[in-house]
């Protein structure tokens, strides 16, 4: 568990590990990471139509909005004034190492009570893009850097995922990368952020135990709701929402095979007076 780590590191500027292939077999590596590393660079996401092509498109050249929620792509044109409604980047670290017991876990976090917004939520490291960010793996490093002191260079990033949409109209992409030293890293939580640190096998979010479920409804469309009960030594955790979303796809993507429940992610187009204060319930 990340409680056990003792090594202190100290924060270092934002950096992408650019480490080859073996250098995930250290002293505190695997051949499991190793081929976990490969397979996951080779990953492409589904290719998408020629619809989300054509709206991709337009989206580039005459700011209309490409979105996704669960795993599908969709748009629909904005009010002429561009300015009104444009999506706001976030990127995730979605942090795998190699547990005790030999198995995939990753890192999350729970969010401060006092934050605006997804207060006391479970969340994945990372935020808002920046201007100065080269790309998603940097926005998602350097957040995790200014959460929880996760030192970039300790951490290989082997692919990114789909985007995801937020209930606040957030682009999310999610970036995987392999923690290759967990001895390397010791949690420090940034107070105004973050209550707490902890870690949960990777496996559980394609398996159907400790799940519920919700349906929720929006223009007319029915989705599901996933919600994941954990418990660590110490705490509880739930974990759900756009979160679970990730984790199902991260894992399905990681382990090879489709969750062992309904997803139920239909696609979903913004309506036409869509603007910065709305919101998916």
């Amino acid at each position: 568990m990340i409680s056990r780590f003792r090594t202190r590191l100290q924060f270092s500027p934002s950096r992408l590990c650019k480490a080859p292939f073996f250098s995930l077999m250290d002293s505190s590596g695997s051949h499991r990471l190793l081929t976990l590393a490969q397979q996951l660079r080779l990953y492409k996401p589904p290719s998408p139509s020629p619809d989300e092509i054509e709206e991709q498109r337009i989206e580039e050249t005459a700011g209309k909005v490409v979105s996704q929620v669960g795993f599908q792509e969709s748009a629909t044109p904005l009010p002429k004034d561009p300015e009104r409604f444009r999506p706001k980047r976030a990127a995730v670290l979605v942090c795998i190492f190699q547990g005790d017991h030999g198995d995939f876990r990753v890192i999350l976090t729970k969010r401060s009570s006092l934050l605006s917004t997804h207060s006391g939520e479970v969340s994945l490291p990372g935020g808002k893009a920046e201007e100065g960010d080269k790309d998603d793996a940097e926005t998602a490093t350097r957040e995790a850097n200014e959460e929880i002191g996760l030192d970039p260079s300790l951490v290989d990033v082997v692919t990114v995922l789909e985007p995801f949409l937020s209930k606040h109209l957030l682009r999310v992409i999610p970036v995987i990368g392999i923690l290759r030293d967990r001895k390397a890293f010791e949690p420090m939580a940034n107070p105004a952020e973050v209550e707490a640190v902890f870690d949960a096998p990777l496996e559980m979010f394609i398996k159907d135990e400790n799940r519920r479920v919700e349906e929720r409804e929006w223009m007319g469309e029915k989705f599901l709701v996933h919600l994941f009960d954990y418990e660590t030594e110490e705490k509880k955790y739930l974990i759900w929402g756009l979160t679970a979303g990730i984790l199902i796809r991260a894992a399905s993507v990681v382990y090879q095979q489709p969750p062992a429940f309904l997803e139920q992610n239909p696609k979903f187009r913004f309506p036409s007076d869509v603007n910065g204060d709305t919101i998916i319930p």
